[in-house]
């Protein structure tokens, strides 16, 4: 059958390879190890199988037979192991999806000491089980860890920025403002860096000057974060003026929502009996359970909003903050949800920032005392918004009313 000409199909090769594997182990095991893994996540189909996880689990034991004298048997079980974690975190069992990434990062341990790389292969991973089970110290020692081992391979190790942001949620979550306001400090250097050299776009280094103002402000920095802002206003304004030197189509199309994230995620109070994501990270390394939870929590959201709106309405000193604090928590998650579908993400989400000033808007008429500094940072949020939509002249009017806002006109 696997001389046979034409393409064959994942249950053909597994069914073929099963019988093989009994003959010679060392030239079938691995290959059927992968045909299981094709077959259970769809690879013909286009759809998952039924017995996804059985089939997963399958393929880490066959992948465990390997003899341990095969140079292929690490790559081949790390890859089984991180199938099968996923779809267990898919199904709701974190704890058993917890434990094979213990695993996968005992064995990233182990060549990291037999090669000399200082990366630890798995340790993301691990970081981002060890946030989402409420263990914030160890997740943000296993991050900066990590951050420590890529930090001087530069550019070579690929893009850091989204590195930095797990690594600043992972410290804040733990309660190391120090830590974390350095650690942002450093990341807006290499953004400013890298626009300058034209080897990055302005708007990232634009949206990480706004972070990093709000974390500082959050600490009781507010004398720096209004410096930061003004700094940010000067660059949004050459925006505006000239907008980016050239395109930089596709280049971190997410990076504007995570930075968004970090501001939301005090007014966004997940539900309990379930992973939280960090406040700030960017969704690749969460589990399945938590991306769902988090992205459906949209529909939630939602439901609360229409609900909140007539009472708010009716009577606005019992309700209108609330009601912009959970519209607020909806932006931001959809924010988070769409941006990952750029070419969707301007026409999705442009309502959504609207009716969020709007609201913001009517509660500073209502309560200047508090809600002025709350309509300022919803002006921000879709000054944010416009500029990775490159709408630079909107996004620059947003930004001089919340200054204005905050007294920091001048």
């Amino acid at each position: 059958m696997l001389l046979a000409s034409g393409q064959r199909t994942a249950r053909e090769e597994v069914d073929a390879y099963r019988v093989l594997a009994q003959v010679s182990p060392a030239a079938y095991l691995p290959r059927l190890a992968a045909a299981l893994l094709r077959l259970g996540y769809g690879t013909d189909t286009g759809k998952k199988h039924a017995a996804c996880l059985a089939l997963c689990e399958e393929a880490v034991a066959v992948a465990r037979s390997i003899g341990p004298a095969e140079p292929t048997r690490e790559d081949v079980l790390y890859r089984a192991l991180d199938w099968c974690q996923r779809e267990l975190y898919v199904l709701g069992r974190g704890a058993e999806g917890f434990a094979l990434r213990a695993e996968m990062l005992a064995m990233g341990r182990a060549r990291a000491a037999r090669s000399g790389d200082p990366v630890v292969q798995g340790l993301r991973e691990w970081a981002a089980g060890l946030s989402e089970a409420g263990r914030y110290a160890e997740a943000a020692d296993a991050m900066s860890e990590l951050v420590a081992a890529v930090l001087p391979g530069g550019s070579r190790s690929g893009d850091l920025a989204p590195l930095f942001l797990e690594w600043i949620a992972a410290l804040h979550d733990a309660g190391r403002s120090g830590e974390a306001l350095a650690a942002f400090e450093t990341l807006v250097g290499r953004e400013g860096a890298e626009a300058a050299e034209e080897r990055g776009p302005s708007t990232s280094h634009l949206h990480v000057l706004i972070g990093h103002a709000h974390m500082l402000e959050v600490h009781g920095r507010g004398e720096q974060a209004a410096l930061v802002r003004q700094g940010a206003l000067a660059l949004l304004t050459e925006l505006a003026e000239s907008g980016e030197r050239q395109s930089w189509s596709g280049h971190r199309a997410s990076f504007w929502a995570v930075l968004l994230s970090y501001s939301g995620a005090e007014g966004d109070r997940p539900g309990p009996g379930g992973p939280r994501p960090p406040s700030g990270a960017a969704p690749l390394p969460w589990s399945s359970d938590a991306k769902r939870r988090y992205v459906d929590g949209r529909h939630a959201l939602r439901t609360e909003v229409d609900a909140l709106a007539p009472r708010a309405a009716e009577d606005p000193d019992r309700y209108l903050a609330e009601l912009v604090r959970l519209h607020r928590a909806l932006t931001v998650r959809s924010a988070v949800y769409w941006a990952q579908r750029t070419h969707l993400f301007a026409v999705r989400m442009r309502s959504l920032f609207d009716d969020g000033v709007d609201l913001a808007r009517r509660l500073s008429r209502h309560d200047p005392a508090g809600g002025t500094r709350i309509l300022a940072r919803v002006l921000i949020d879709r000054s944010i918004f416009h500029t990775a939509a490159h709408e630079f002249a909107p996004a620059l009017a947003d930004f001089r009313e919340a200054l204005g806002c905050l007294g920091e006109a001048g």
